[in-house]
């Protein structure tokens, strides 16, 4: 036998050889990832709720506060509108406050100084009466006070009056100026809940109109993936049944996660699924979400757009194969 037909032979045999130990291991890798009957596998991504921050009044940007990936905390503010010409009618509504609390004092006054004059009056009237019972004043002169008695009392009714009126206008101009505290505080854009500012829409010197996004957040406390199975899967599906992760960017990596919503009606899978024989199957909407005291602990690696497997237990005796056990990266790495 010649050295060719050796080489030939021995190639021929090593091919055989690696080509027979990456089938067996394609077959091991296959078995220990086979699921179970009691265990639904669907693709999807990862997705993050999103928070739009809108102007509830039309105006100016005067400040964005805040860059694109900053996490905030609920409260923080994001951005602030032009509040000159707002200030502005603040100041001279505190001026209207200022202008009738002076007529209420004014008022009252007026009131005190009618209430001497009715006393003043009700002497004279006493008085005149006396003299006209002995015979030293005429009866004129007892009408006379009479009448001034009764001038001064509907004085010090229409005194009364006129505080009420001051007291009103006290209010009014008291509730103007909440009204335009209110204004302020309505151009002062503050974060709603607590997460990352994903987008940032517009930039300062814009004008906004009412309703205007400024800035969209992350709310790292609701993260999810959105999955599709069938009926058959669904069926024994429950709120909160035990879900597992896996994303393709850390396929070493266990996320759980648990079932937070089922759609109530039948679609046809949506063109982002993959193979033609799903797309043509009734599917239900899924969502896995991920715990959110795991996301407290994990929420800088949270990214919304990953694609990834998700794992749901059809059954509450159902046992997670050893390769779908929790397995996470050190939080503080």
């Amino acid at each position: 036998m010649s050295r060719k037909l050796i080489r030939a032979v021995v190639l021929l045999i090593v091919v055989a050889l690696v080509g027979g130990f990456g089938v067996y291991r394609y077959v091991l890798a296959t078995d220990s990832h086979a699921l179970p009957d009691t265990i639904a596998m669907a693709n999807g991504r990862i997705e993050v709720q999103r928070v739009d921050v809108s102007a509830k009044l039309p105006g100016r940007v005067a400040s964005i506060d805040v860059r694109e990936g900053d996490l905030v905390a609920a409260g923080d503010v994001i951005a602030t509108l032009d509040q000159s010409e707002t200030l502005a009618e603040l100041a001279a509504a505190q001026a209207s406050v200022e202008q009738a609390i002076q007529g209420v004092a004014q008022a009252r006054a007026a009131i005190a100084s009618r209430q001497a004059e009715l006393e003043l009056a009700d002497v004279q009237l006493k008085r005149a009466e006396d003299l006209r019972t002995r015979d030293f004043s005429s009866q004129s002169e007892a009408d006379q006070r009479r009448a001034g008695r009764d001038v001064a009392a509907a004085a010090v009714e229409a005194a009364k009056a006129s505080l009420g009126s001051a007291q009103a206008a006290q209010k009014v101009a008291e509730a103007k100026v909440t009204q335009i505290k209110a204004t302020i505080n309505d151009l002062v854009l503050k974060a709603p809940i607590a997460g990352r500012v994903e987008y940032k829409l517009v930039q300062p010197g814009e004008v906004v109109a009412a309703g205007g996004r400024v800035v969209t957040l992350l709310d790292l406390s609701d993260v999810y993936m959105t999955v599709f199975l069938p009926t058959s899967s669904v069926g024994k599906v429950k709120f909160g049944s035990e879900a597992r992760i896996v994303l393709d960017a850390a396929p070493e990596y266990v996320i759980p996660a648990s079932v937070s919503f089922v759609a109530a009606e039948a679609q046809f899978t949506p063109k982002t699924v993959e193979t033609t024989s799903e797309r043509e199957k009734l599917m239900y909407r899924v969502k896995v979400a991920v715990p959110t005291d795991l996301l407290k602990e994990y929420r800088d690696y949270v990214k919304s757009g990953l694609t990834g497997d998700a794992y749901v237990r059809l059954g509450a005796d159902a046992a997670w194969p050893d390769w779908l056990q929790p397995r996470l990266p050190d939080a503080a790495g």
